[in-house]
């Protein structure tokens, strides 16, 4: 019996007990495991009596008298409110343009669909609730490019590994706009590049963009502050500083700490001289800092709090701080931020600065004529220790973390050390974090890439000190959520692609592609079985192509295994797995071989060959929209990630050599550019 209450609430919390691993088969969440997640996500399961406690607080929860903040529907859809009221009921409806309807439920207790596009305000018998209609699906290549069967094609770039005189030592807003350049005069789409999410400014040692701090600000290391501040300022400032700028310009690999740790040291000295006196960006950046709101003074006095906190000896991790300031709302965070209204307001300035960087590298690229401009990618979780998880306590879970179960790539599981939102919290809070985020990575982009996608359905979900196959997966509402994210991807007139590689439950994929979400197709991973590779028209019109990812080795180093080289000499692998992979690489490699020269009619006499033949064919697909690395047009054999470590390789730290503006001036670069353009127009006019 206690097994049956465990798995009922289980369900009732919306975790799964029963899910299908990568290889097709059943599994089943132990006992044991269910009921720490349980615990961990605050529904106590340790014996029959805290279980059936849980239950009661659930049922509280989830009382059908409630009337959620929030709901959503599809656009001329029916909205059937019987839950709360009667049929029959008055409808007062004050649209978001400013205009007013009244309208009547149904019998049933239905109201009927109408309701243009947008957030309105809505009152029947005194209680008021939003309601978001959505459109039935994204904004869409098609839509950008006023195109049936739009053929597009764009490069990806980690921003951190572009170069330009006096970038301090990783790249930034104005290398990213010489490279949003260069690759707009060559015909490009779309520029898409890694995470800018803001990370812990007082710890340089945390460089993973994808472990964020927050997903609604950005990193202010990427700050060019030359844009709004001027050269001569930014050049007497660095010139005042005993800083090594020029000797971490120079290093091969970004040295985070000590390239981090000056880049600071600049933006305070210019901040300095800013808040002295009246700056003629004074009014720019006021207004700025109106317009972002409680959301950024959040942000800004989680980071001064999280000096003061270190500066005193205490903890890194707000949850760890006294009472006082573990609450954004309290008396003692609004007395701190009068005391240090700077520091504060220092935050508040490196945002601006970063904000405008960004905002001018768009409009850069869409000024070239850029269908697309930048990809903006969203990280699946933000750090529980991090700004988001202490300014929205009750729409993240902090002591859960985000990862995979074991699969066929990583046979341990992955745990990426990430909180996730709270399904129950976004409800009760008429889902403000998910659409804030959305705005925030929406607001200078021409498109999102959403990092593992699938949390929009589930996440596997560990519980601290947990392995990662200790976790469980959790539901998330997959139709609301989707609802928002059309509806804010329309009013930003922004693509949005999801990245669906690992294991994906049976049907999202179709689904997300009714909402018109491209998908990722990766070339590696298109074979089956290994080393028989699919051919060009069985790729799908309903997912993006891409060569690799940043998690993958390039397909100079796939070809040479430096990968598999990689895993051996970290020992993250066996001598048996090691012969074993190099064998299927070498299926690979002939499968692959083989398809390029029956496609292409030609010997491919050496990996060079082989590149330019795989550009051409990711370039001959159905895809909409084909994105090429930039390792893989200069053919560079490492990759900037190798997962399952974290120092023994030098992840989120390789340099391109050249800087941003010559990159695609390379012979390689420009031979594959040419070659790609020329494929997507190929197969623009074969599928229109």
């Amino acid at each position: 019996m206690s097994d049956l209450h465990l798995h009922y609430l289980a369900r009732r919390a919306g975790v799964a007990v029963d899910w299908i691993d990568a290889n097709g088969r059943a599994q089943q969440v132990s006992e044991p495991n269910l009921r720490r997640v349980l615990g961990a996500l605050g529904h106590p399961a340790d014996d029959i009596e805290s279980i059936e406690l849980s239950l009661e607080r659930l049922e509280e929860q989830e009382d059908a008298a409630h009337l959620p903040p929030l709901l959503t529907v599809d656009v001329d859809a029916a909205l059937d409110l019987s839950r709360w009221f009667d049929g029959g009921s008055l409808c007062h409806a004050a649209l978001e343009d400013g205009s007013e309807q009244a309208l009547r439920l149904d019998r049933s207790g239905v109201l009927p669909g109408g309701l243009p596009i947008g957030y309105h305000q809505l009152r029947i018998n005194e209680q008021a609730f939003t309601v978001a209609v959505a459109p039935l699906r994204c904004y869409t290549l098609a839509d950008a490019q006023d195109q049936a069967t739009p053929r597009s094609w764009g490069i990806a770039a980690q921003l951190y590994s572009l170069r330009r005189p006096g970038d301090g030592g990783f790249g930034d807003c104005l290398a990213l706009e010489a490279l949003a350049r260069s690759a707009a005069e060559r015909g490009a789409d779309a520029l898409a590049i890694s995470p800018m999410h803001a990370m812990f400014a007082n710890d340089s040692h945390t460089f993973s963009p994808y472990s964020p701090s927050s997903r609604l600000f950005f990193n202010a290391l990427y700050a060019s502050p030359e844009i709004l501040l001027g050269e001569r300022a930014v050049r007497v400032a660095r010139e005042a500083l005993e800083q090594p700028f020029d000797e971490l310009e120079q290093l091969p690999l970004i040295d985070w700490p000590h390239a981090a740790a000056a880049k600071q040291k600049l933006l305070r000295a210019l901040y300095r001289d800013f808040s002295r006196g009246e700056h003629p960006q004074r009014e720019d950046f006021t207004s700025f800092r109106k317009a972002g709101g409680q959301a950024l003074e959040d942000h800004c006095r989680y980071e001064a709090l999280l000096d003061a906190a270190t500066s005193r000896g205490s903890s890194a991790d707000w949850r760890n701080w006294f009472d006082g300031w573990r609450d954004p709302r309290s008396a003692e965070v609004a007395q701190f931020a009068d005391n240090y209204p700077a520091a504060i307001e220092y935050y508040a300035f490196c945002q601006w600065l970063v904000a405008r960087g960004l905002e001018r590298v768009q409009q850069a690229a869409r000024g070239q004529g850029m269908a697309l401009g930048l990809i903006a990618d969203l990280a699946v979780g933000a750090d529980g220790a991090g700004s988001q998880a202490w300014s929205r306590q009750d729409e993240l879970l902090a002591e859960v973390h985000v990862g995979a179960p074991p699969d066929i790539l990583n046979r341990a599981g992955q745990n990426w050390g990430i909180s996730a939102f709270s399904p129950q919290g976004l409800k009760r809070n008429g889902f403000r974090a998910f659409i804030e985020m959305l705005r925030a990575n929406l607001a200078h982009a021409g498109g999102l890439r959403i990092d593992h996608v699938m949390g929009l359905y589930r996440l596997w979900l560990i519980p601290a000190g947990a392995a990662a196959p200790d976790g469980a997966y959790l539901h998330y509402p997959l139709d609301d959520l989707l609802r928002l994210l059309a509806l804010e991807s329309v009013r930003h007139r922004a693509i949005i692609l999801g990245e669906d590689l690992g294991t994906v439950p049976e049907g999202l994929r179709e689904k997300l592609a009714a909402r018109g979400i491209l998908g990722m197709r990766v070339l590696l991973f298109e074979q089956d079985p290994p080393g028989r590779f699919k051919p060009i028209l069985d790729w799908p019109d309903s997912a993006l192509a891409t060569s690799s990812t940043h998690d993958l080795s390039p397909l100079a180093g796939w070809l040479v295994a430096r990968d598999i080289e990689w895993n051996q000499r970290l020992q993250l692998i066996d001598a048996i797995t090691e012969r074993d992979w190099r064998e299927t690489r070498q299926s690979e490699i002939k499968g692959l071989r083989q398809l390029l020269e029956s496609n292409y009619h030609h010997d491919l006499p050496d990996n060079d060959a082989l590149i330019d033949a795989s550009v051409r064919l990711l370039g001959h697909t159905r895809a909409p929209l084909v994105l090429l690395p930039l390792e893989d047009l200069l053919g560079v054999d490492e990759q900037p990630n190798l997962p399952g470590t974290i120092d023994g390789h030098p992840n989120w730290c390789r340099r391109f050599a050249a800087p941003a503006r010559e990159l695609l001036d390379d012979v390689d670069a420009a031979r594959r550019l040419e070659l790609l353009a020329q494929a997507r127009e190929q197969a623009w006019e074969r599928d229109r």
